[in-house]
């Protein structure tokens, strides 16, 4: 099997799955219990806090683990937005976000909140002086993913923290679930206040979020019940998920540089199959990210490439995971002006670890028998 679907999820370093079963067999106390077994669990939480930051490389602020990107992305925004209302009701974010933050915004909508979706280019890309010209005395909160779910493209992440340094009244909120590992990212250097990330896309751990959140601010928790997180997201923590995280980390920052290099002859190599196809149209631009292709077969339903690309023992996605069952067309798509055909029939290719160029050619030959079968039924499927 050919498993191209890492942006939904990524298979666990083996020693990340042995640390977790080693964790879960030996320190199985709740760590917010007094006795020592607890405080064992507790002690070993702090040490994954602390490597979070040191390889994330944050001397200040705190790291919170969550369940995951959903609720670390929730949790920034929501937790900052209502804590920090009295200084204004005006938020930014973009049209291509994450459904986690695009329908956290809508909520705040419905709750008096005033929010600007900034569009993009063809491209997927937001300008910086779109952000600046959003800007208002009002703007608390500007949220902008850095590497798009769907279609990859990176945006100016250092640019636009470096000009939000100069409204100290504005939070920066950034996304980073695709590019932690995978992309150089420096937090307190691009004056990032918030930033999320999930273990389970760098070969982590189900289950385990992170959030960190600059020195001075505070968030309103989501959910009531405890004072764990720095009483910011109160429950029993996931001890062995949070252990084996930054090992994770540790082995995805590791091993960073080579596979960026990699990945973008990959990438290359799989343009040039589908450019190939003139049934078959690219989505998005650069500058993207490595490890994503996005395309288009117009007129197609995408269920119907991803099954049949089952049959070649190809496994790919239509778009985000959290959206996939979702048969609308791509509100990312539209985003940048494709058809709604187009926007419509999208899928997504996204590599891993263990891909080489014999696995894109197998995924080309795919695409090719894939097409050639269903060229003669283009109108009948849609």
């Amino acid at each position: 099997m050919l498993y191209f679907d890492h942006c939904a999820s990524t298979p666990p370093y083996d020693d990340v799955v042995q640390t977790m079963m080693e964790v879960m067999k030996s320190q199985y106390a709740n760590p917010s219990s007094l006795h020592r077994a607890g405080t064992d669990a507790d002690k070993l939480i702090e040490r994954s806090r602390a490597l979070l930051a040191e390889r994330l490389q944050t001397k200040r602020g705190k790291w919170i683990f969550t369940s995951g990107g959903t609720e670390s992305n929730n949790l920034a925004i929501k937790g900052a937005a209502r804590l920090y209302a009295g200084r204004g009701k005006h938020l930014i974010t973009t049209q291509i976000e994450h459904a986690s933050v695009y329908e956290s915004f809508a909520q705040l909508e419905q709750e008096g909140f005033r929010v600007t979706y900034l569009p993009v280019s063809e491209s997927g890309h937001v300008r910086l002086e779109q952000v600046e010209e959003a800007l208002t005395e009002e703007t608390i909160l500007v949220s902008v993913m850095h590497i798009n779910n769907e279609i990859g493209s990176m945006q100016p992440i250092e640019a636009i923290g470096r000009m939000l340094k100069r409204y100290p009244k504005t939070l920066f909120h950034v996304d980073a679930v695709q590019s932690i590992g995978k992309q150089p990212i420096h937090i307190e250097d691009w004056g990032i206040d918030l930033l999320s990330g999930s273990a389970h896309k760098l070969r982590g751990p189900k289950g385990v979020g992170f959030l960190y959140v600059r020195d001075g601010l505070t968030l309103q928790p989501m959910l009531s019940g405890g004072s764990q997180e720095y009483g910011s997201r109160p429950g029993t923590q996931n001890v062995p998920g949070i252990v084996a995280s930054p090992k994770a980390l540790r082995m995805s920052l590791e091993s960073m540089e080579q596979r960026e290099k990699r990945m973008k002859l990959l990438k290359q190599k799989l343009i040039r199959l589908i450019g190939e196809l003139p049934e078959l149209k690219l989505n998005g631009g650069e500058p993207s990210a490595s490890h994503i292709v996005h395309f288009s077969y117009p007129g197609m339903k995408p269920e119907v490439i991803i099954h049949m690309l089952e049959q070649h023992d190809i496994m790919a996605s239509t778009k985000s995971a959290c959206s996939s069952k979702d048969d609308k067309p791509s509100r990312v798509l539209l985003a940048i002006g494709a058809s709604r055909e187009q926007a419509t029939g999208g899928v997504r290719i996204s590599f891993g670890d263990e891909h080489e160029e014999r696995d894109i050619d197998a995924l080309g030959k795919a695409l090719r028998a894939v097409v050639l079968q269903l060229k003669p039924l283009e109108r009948r499927l849609t």
